[in-house]
């Protein structure tokens, strides 16, 4: 009992979310299909009920019909006592002689009146058939109560709420879970920051003693790469730094940004794999945080370069979509990925990789839409030759005024 107890207690139901989606939805129809199948039980008895009624009625008007005895009490105890079943009698020729229980409008003239008779008539005729009094020669239409008709809806009304009721109780469970992993997230990459501050600063002062070294000559280029790395350490330390802040957004030149960012990969990557940046121009502006959008950039190459296993072309296309939004497609000669993935990439722990993490792309949209107000999708995709990642960035500042009034972006 206690592992079974374990078992379903160590269930990620964030990362099956789409399982406890349906899961809710199941539970919730298993209960309204419970509640539809009961209330029809009493539907069915009520509507005996009421059919007993009505024959004991008709029964009580065919004999009051033929008999010359004193039936005050048929009448007051049997006939009057009906106030929820519609009724309708009518003649031989169909004209209505007597009615109970039927609604008509307010100051209804008599026409009115029998255009109402005459509507709930046919609504009877199809209802029920109706009850012939021959010794009277008189017809009794009949239909259900109110109650009886609103009984037989009530479950329908019930699964609906319900439903409503299971889709707010996930919705809410999974708003939950993403603020808490907001929480994780900033603190731990605020953690990481000031964890990483130490050792960089003290980089940074040997590669100054190695400067003033008599070992600077020999190996000048070595000491230049390790300060470009000691640079990037910093600003990865301040990327961490931004996650969960609000970051400082500015027009970039999106060109040169992505040019210095495959700049830095080119020699921290596999010689096999081939790097091509195309633009119609290279004078695009972006509003962009420049840390935040060359971590994305990388993440994305990064993964790039694992699907291809190191050997490859990665082609990067800055293209001017609208007067709104510039476009970055980022296109490797990967493996591929299957079309039901293309959100799930997005998800955190999502990695086709055994050591993989599954973060790099959940960071890159969390940047891109969370704080760049601009979007970042799968464009296609296909197994064995590749797939086109695109990222859409706000052009100017006039389309991200809604973003500053919603608190998104800080300039």
């Amino acid at each position: 009992m206690k592992n079974r107890f374990q078992d379903i207690t160590s269930i990620d139901f964030y990362q099956n979310k789409k399982q406890v989606k349906w899961l809710v939805f199941l539970v919730s129809f298993l209960i309204g299909s419970g509640s539809i199948w009961y209330t029809n039980l009493l539907v069915d008895e009520l509507r005996e009920r009421e059919s007993r009624q009505i024959q004991l009625l008709s029964s009580a008007l065919e004999y009051a019909a033929t008999t010359s005895e004193n039936l005050t009490f048929i009448n007051q105890e049997i006939i009057q006592q009906n106030y929820s079943i519609p009724i309708i009698m009518v003649d031989s020729e169909g004209n209505p002689i007597e009615f109970r229980n039927i609604k008509f409008k307010n100051k209804a003239d008599g026409q009115d009146s029998l255009k109402t008779l005459d509507k709930e008539l046919l609504e009877m005729q199809e209802e029920y058939e109706p009850i012939y009094l021959q010794e009277a020669d008189i017809r009794v239409f009949y239909r259900n109560s109110e109650l009886l008709t609103n009984l037989r809806y009530y479950p329908y009304v019930q699964l609906a709420v319900i439903l409503v009721f299971g889709a707010l109780a996930y919705a809410l469970f999974n708003q939950s879970k993403i603020a808490e992993q907001n929480r994780v997230w900033a603190g731990l990459t605020k953690e990481t920051a000031h964890q990483l501050g130490t050792p960089i600063a003290s980089l940074m002062a040997w590669i100054d003693y190695l400067r003033n070294s008599p070992v600077w000559e020999e190996n000048k280029e070595i000491i230049q790469e390790m300060d470009k790395d000691v640079v990037k350490l910093r600003m990865v330390t301040e990327r961490f730094s931004s996650i969960g802040s609000k970051p400082m957004i500015q027009p970039e030149n999106l060109y040169q940004v992505i040019e210095e960012t495959i700049n830095y990969l080119r020699p921290r990557i596999s010689t096999k794999v081939e790097l091509l940046i195309n633009t119609d121009s290279r004078d695009l502006d972006a509003l962009m945080n420049k840390p935040l959008f060359e971590w994305v950039i990388e993440n994305i190459c990064k993964n790039a370069v694992d699907a291809m296993r190191g050997k490859g072309k990665i082609t990067i296309s800055v293209l001017q979509d609208s007067d709104k939004f510039v476009i970055v497609d980022i296109t490797d000669t990967g493996k591929g990925i299957e079309k039901r993935n293309f959100k799930k990439v997005f998800n955190p722990g999502f990695s086709t990789r055994q050591r993989g993490w599954g973060l790099g792309l959940t960071l890159a949209k969390r940047i891109v839409e969370g704080y760049h107000g601009g979007k970042i999708f799968v464009k296609n995709s296909e197994i064995g030759k590749g797939t086109t990642f695109r990222i859409m960035l706000l052009g100017n500042l006039e389309d991200a005024s809604q973003f500053v009034t919603e608190g998104i972006l800080e300039y």
